[in-house]
């Protein structure tokens, strides 16, 4: 583990911005995305503190109204993790682009270090609207020189063992999973962050 030995001594704080998909709907708290993250990090080794930042129902512009008061000063990582709601409502993809962009800019302005968390249109929206917001997040990574998860939800969406009777939200283990998948992606944005 002589690769972590250096972020370890260090403390750091990550706050996951995001939706229902972030702040565990239907789950009890410890079971959240962000608690069951920050377990598998410090298993790592890893110093690191994962706030949730997640609000039920949020868009990507319901992200960037309450980006200040919930990315506090002494923040040194966000992942974001928004979109899920607007591909769902069938909101411009424009729209949350720009929402997503102007909190990548917020974010990098103030020093704080940025993962970006993909999500996939449904389908049952069209290949059109699909192909215009699957784009957003690969565009932004490399606008921003920013580290991608290409998509959340991947390994969790089309198992419905893995996601409650809404067939939307996953269910513990389903955060599990999505937590291995994802671990190796954010060990390694830990790792970049000085």
């Amino acid at each position: 583990m002589i690769a972590t030995a250096n972020a370890a001594s260090k403390p750091l704080t990550l706050v996951a911005l995001g939706d229902s998909l972030t702040a565990g709907y239907g789950l009890a708290q410890s079971e959240a995305f962000p608690v069951v993250l920050e377990k598998r990090l410090k298993d790592l080794g890893l110093d690191v503190t994962v706030i949730n930042g997640g609000v039920s129902g949020d868009t990507a512009s319901g992200g960037l109204e309450r980006l200040d008061w919930t990315v506090r000063e002494g923040t040194h990582g966000v992942i974001v993790e928004l979109g899920a709601n607007d591909a769902l409502r069938g909101i411009d993809p424009k729209i949350t682009r720009e929402s997503l962009k102007k909190i990548i800019q917020s974010l990098q302005t103030r020093g704080i270090r940025v993962m970006l968390a993909g999500m996939l249109a449904p389908r049952n929206m069209g290949a059109e609207y699909a192909a215009a917001f699957d784009a957003i997040y690969p565009a932004l990574a490399t606008e921003f020189n920013i580290p991608l998860y290409p998509f959340f939800l991947d390994g969790v969406a089309a198992d419905p063992t893995l996601l409650l009777p809404d067939g939307l939200h996953p269910t513990a283990a389903g955060v599990e999973r999505i937590v291995s998948k994802m671990l190796p992606s954010v060990q390694t944005f830990v790792m970049s962050i000085p």
